[in-house]
């Protein structure tokens, strides 16, 4: 069996980033990488969004760019504007076709089904398959969106909603999205923070439905296409091996109290890409301990206070705008993140730090 001198495990988001970053930054010249992917082909298969707090190679694949957003609560409409950081959505179609066509120029780039068609005993082995943890106990983000187009315009494409929270909790943390490509097309996503146990939070295509109807009072649309996850709002267990680097969610790249992944794969693959020829004596790249310890607290306050979610989330955007958008992605500084704090709810907030 054929020896290669790098291997990523998993061919999706995470995989396919690293193995770009390298190809284009001459790192795979002399170099040969396998990927590990069992899929046959890819296809449109997600939209990674997020703020763009850096630049990425990826802005040929954005669908839109949006400065203004919209977070809707019980009772409260705010309306915020960003113009230092837009709000981009990526076509995870556009993506994989930039860096297969990309990839496929190199002959020292292999695709392979499974890691025993492979000799990987002296690889460097990047891993991107969350561990097989699949706990319905513990809390995630799981989710169902759909792409709508409608006859007549129905969307003002300068807004996105990023969260609206005036749909049924049923107990646990509830909310839509609404992405408007143009003014007829848009992605509406019906978003839940709860553990996967409860089948009756899975109705996706009813919530659906519902909202389009009775929120956005459409009632003619088709459905042009359909994505479904779900994140783990969990860090997977440390692998200790130092053979095996984890990137993606399975190397605690997504931000827990968020979902955010796609720019922080970014970060992570820069940093592996730059120290690559040294990667045995780096330390592990984290999105910074203080977000890991904010986190916890904010998902043990959700997991203990559902119902004051909507409202803790409406207090943390009564901060400047550009502030909160550092604080989710992870580029916000001491001050920045003591007024984030300061608007919380002070008695939940110190019952989850002290018990902790």
């Amino acid at each position: 069996m054929k020896e290669f001198d790098y291997v990523i495990i998993g061919g999706g988001c995470a995989g396919l980033s690293l193995a770009y970053e390298l190809e284009v930054n001459n790192k795979l010249k002399e170099k040969s990488l396998a990927i590990i992917e069992n899929r046959n082909q890819y296809n449109r298969d997600k939209t990674w969004s997020f703020w763009k707090v850096f630049d990425h190679n990826f802005e040929d694949c954005v669908i839109k760019n949006w400065n203004n957003f919209t977070i809707n609560t019980p009772g409260n409409s705010q309306v915020l504007k960003s113009n230092k950081y837009p709000y981009q959505s990526i076509d995870s179609g556009k993506f994989y076709k930039k860096i297969n066509s990309k990839l496929s120029s190199n002959s020292n780039i292999v695709f392979f089904k499974n890691l025993s068609e492979i000799n990987s005993v002296n690889s460097i082995i990047f891993n991107s398959v969350f561990g097989g943890e699949t706990d319905k106990s513990k809390l995630w983000q799981h989710f169902q969106g759909i792409e709508i187009e409608t006859q007549k315009n129905m969307f003002d494409d300068e807004v996105l909603n990023l969260m609206d929270f005036n749909c049924d909790q049923r107990n646990d943390v509830h909310f839509f999205y609404t992405l408007p490509f143009s003014k007829n097309r848009a992605l509406i996503e019906t978003t839940w923070l709860s553990n996967l146990k409860s089948k009756n939070l899975m109705d996706y295509d009813f919530q659906l439905e519902d909202y389009i109807k009775h929120n956005l009072g459409i009632k003619n649309y088709k459905v042009k296409f359909t994505e479904k996850g779900a994140i783990p709002l969990f860090y997977p267990s440390v692998n200790k091996d130092k053979k095996i680097i984890n990137i993606g969610s399975a190397g605690g790249m997504t931000r827990l109290s968020t979902g955010y992944t796609f720019l922080n794969i970014q970060e992570h693959s820069r940093y592996l890409r730059k120290n690559l020829e040294k990667i045995d004596n780096k330390n592990i790249y984290h999105l910074g301990k203080k977000y890991e310890f904010l986190d916890k607290i904010f998902l043990k306050v959700l997991k203990n206070n559902p119902e004051k979610m909507p409202e803790i989330f409406h207090k943390m955007f009564q901060n400047s705008t550009d502030t909160v958008i550092k604080f989710l992605s992870n580029k916000s500084n001491i001050f920045e993140d003591l007024k984030i704090i300061s608007k919380m709810p002070k008695i939940i907030f110190l019952k989850a730090l002290i018990n902790r």
